[in-house]
């Protein structure tokens, strides 16, 4: 008997620390147990279906607000902006029946001795009032001011009428730049005279400065006569000149 009694202690304490050990595994696993019991995974996916949230926010429902409103609002804008024939203004219309009074000239008094009054607004307004344009004239090359005043009895093209206009307009813009000149040196010679102050040199230079201010003058008034021939027919010239005559004649 107490042979066998270290045999049956032994056999005790195996049996009793594999039962402490049994006791261990289920203390370990029994928590995931019961998180699985209490949280399983199908109720999760139950509660929250991934379906719900794609059906709530779909993307393609966004996408099709945003380009739909996009292009809404572009609508009404486009529409907005262009004006309406009402909001248009209206100009009145032209009466060719209603005459503009008469534009006056005030006739300015010359502020130099050597220039009358006449002359001093002839070169302000460009006026030719030396005949510079007789040694054309005279030889059938008319100005350019008298073809315009007659182009309805020389019925002249809309063409004709517009090419001598340009003529025209340079003319009288050069015989107002040089008439300035002439005024503006007359004034200097005046002025070196009044205060004694001039030279031999001095009124070489300003002298021949009145005779190259007068030179460019003429030539400007040539030269638009050369141009106005170059434009009218022989018949519109002879008629031209026999509009004059008979002018003159009256």
């Amino acid at each position: 008997m107490l042979k066998h009694l270290p045999v049956f202690i032994i056999v005790i304490l195996f049996f009793t620390t594999a039962n402490a050990q049994s006791n261990a595994d289920t203390a370990k696993h029994s928590p995931v147990d019961t998180v699985v019991k209490h949280i399983p995974a199908d109720s999760i996916a139950k509660h929250l279906p991934a379906d719900t949230t794609i059906k709530h926010t779909p993307a393609d429902s966004v996408v099709k607000h945003v380009r739909d409103t996009s292009i809404k609002h572009a609508a009404v804008d486009s529409v907005a902006k262009i004006p309406s024939p009402d909001s248009v203004k209206k100009h009145p219309p032209h009466t060719p029946g209603v005459k503009h009074p008469p534009v006056t000239v005030v006739v300015k008094q010359s502020p130099i001795k050597t220039i009358s009054d006449k002359q001093y607004n002839a070169y302000l307004n460009g006026t030719d009032m030396d005949d510079m344009a007789l040694p054309a004239e005279l030889n059938h090359y008319p100005t350019p001011d008298k073809a315009l005043k007659f182009k309805k009895e020389l019925s002249l093209s809309p063409i004709q009428v517009g090419n001598i206009n340009k003529i025209a307009v340079e003319l009288h813009r050069k015989k107002v730049e040089m008439g300035a000149f002439i005024i503006r040196n007359e004034k200097m010679l005046d002025s070196l005279f009044h205060n004694k102050q001039m030279d031999e040199g001095e009124i070489i230079f300003y002298s021949n400065r009145t005779g190259l201010y007068v030179g460019e003058l003429r030539n400007a008034i040539l030269q638009a006569c050369f141009s106005t021939e170059k434009i009218l027919s022989d018949d519109q010239i002879r008629k031209l000149e026999a509009l004059e005559k008979s002018l003159k004649v009256d």
